[in-house]
């Protein structure tokens, strides 16, 4: 291994700790139709664990092996329904409160909180969080270390200013975010590590629109998502020329990921000294090599003879479908003796979309 190789090892065994995270998020909502007014959702390793919303009123496991908190607290759905509960009174107060503050009457209004905590299995360090939101922007969040809460619009200075003030609750607040949420995270993650710490591999392919499109290198069905690809050449890797996709969901649970590589600036006798890595954590990498005859495109390998003759055979329609239109319009201009116009109507279609922040029982 070069240099090189072994710092982008080393970057890469850093980059890849393990993480695992414990996430809450409550959304109170207003004047949306056919949603709960309130749902809470639990999330461990962003794979979903609880659900509770104001129609079922009742908070329900997600995965098979979230039963097995009875082991650890034989009260905890009981219990965590009744505090979902309360969440859902107060929220319903709370966005009132907020609507009347911001100085709104009717419309779509969305009242959000997310808290949790995560920890790294490597080093050990955590960390806590819980950050409210408004109608899709930030309101206050809390500084852990340093105990106080972080207002980010004017009209969260009255809340900041009362919660400032209660520092028995900051102090609950840091004890359960250090403490109790990392235990329960610790515990969840051991109940599902079957599923959590599982690892598939992917399929790689190399894939391109046209033949001056960049090449992407197309990884699909891995897990988990801590993973990494890029491209090399030789044992150089390249920044260069390269552009880095988002790492997606499948609807399986799985995910995909791609690393586009202009190609045009390289010569045909170079390609083989080319290589798409992708590397999954513990896992050994998955090397592909840039090849013309491995690319999946949309038109087909260069001078298959099969695509010389649909080519031609769509020539063919084309033509013809151009000459009647032709004399379509000849006819029509020269029996009706006006011109032809073409119009064109396009009826947008409209989307609603919220994210998920948080907000807390008390009151603002």
């Amino acid at each position: 291994f070069s240099g090189l190789r072994l710092f982008f090892i080393v970057i890469f065994d850093i980059f890849l700790s393990v993480t695992h995270t414990l996430k809450y998020f409550n959304t109170a909502s207003s004047g949306v139709p056919n949603f709960p007014e309130f749902v809470a959702v639990g999330m461990v390793d962003d794979v979903q664990t609880v659900h509770y919303d104001s129609n079922t009123r009742r908070l329900q496991p997600k995965q098979e092996w979230m039963k097995e908190v009875t082991a650890d607290d034989p009260q905890y759905w009981n219990i965590s329904t009744q505090n979902a509960f309360g969440d859902q009174q107060s929220y319903k107060v709370n966005i009132e409160i907020l609507k009347q503050r911001f100085n709104q009457t009717g419309g779509v209004h969305i009242y959000q909180r997310m808290y949790g905590c995560q920890r790294d299995d490597k080093t050990g360090e955590k960390n806590g969080f819980d950050k409210f939101g408004y109608d899709g922007a930030d309101f206050i969040s809390l500084k852990l270390k340093e105990g106080i809460w972080d207002a980010a619009k004017r009209e969260a200075e009255i809340t900041k200013h009362k919660w400032d003030q209660d520092e028995a609750e900051i102090e609950r607040l840091k004890f359960y975010l250090n403490q109790i949420c990392i235990q329960w995270l610790q515990k969840f993650v051991n109940y599902g590590k079957s599923s959590l710490m599982r690892t598939e591999l992917p399929s790689v392919s190399l894939l391109q629109k046209t033949p001056s499109s960049p090449v992407s290198c197309h990884a699909t069905g891995f897990y988990p998502d801590r993973a990494v690809m890029s491209w090399w050449k030789g044992e150089e890797e390249l920044h260069e020329d390269v552009d880095h996709g988002e790492i997606l969901l499948n609807p399986d649970g799985t995910f995909q990921a791609s690393v586009d590589l202009k190609v045009s600036s390289v010569p045909p006798e170079d390609w083989s000294s080319y290589k798409c890595v992708f590397q999954l954590s513990g896992v050994k990498e998955i090397t592909t090599t840039l090849d013309k005859t491995q690319i999946r495109t949309n038109w087909g390998k260069p001078g298959d003879p099969s695509n010389t003759a649909v080519i031609a055979a769509v020539a063919v329609v084309l033509a013809l479908v151009l000459v009647l239109v032709g004399v379509g319009l000849l006819l029509s201009t020269k029996n009706k003796g006006e011109r032809w116009r073409w119009k064109q109507s396009f009826n947008p279609s409209l989307c609603f979309c919220f994210s998920l922040n948080d907000k807390r029982r008390r009151k603002r």
